[in-house]
């Protein structure tokens, strides 16, 4: 049987973590920060875990993930 064939774009935005949740940045923090709250700003750093629904969808573009 071929190898599956993992979506491009999955693999440049999303990581598997150890525990098999996804890894993906922070959402809004592109353009347009005069009009971000502080507060938005500050909690939007770094990364997030996706929520299982997302999580679901994520792991079926990438196929050799844990």
């Amino acid at each position: 049987m071929p190898k599956m064939k993992t979506k491009s774009s999955a693999k440049k935005r999303f990581k598997v973590t150890a525990n098999g949740h996804i890894k993906v940045a922070q959402a809004g923090k592109r353009h347009g920060m005069i009009k971000r709250t502080t507060k938005f700003i500050r909690n939007a750093r770094g990364t997030t875990v996706l929520c299982d629904q997302d999580a679901k969808i994520v792991k079926g573009f990438l196929p050799y993930g844990r």
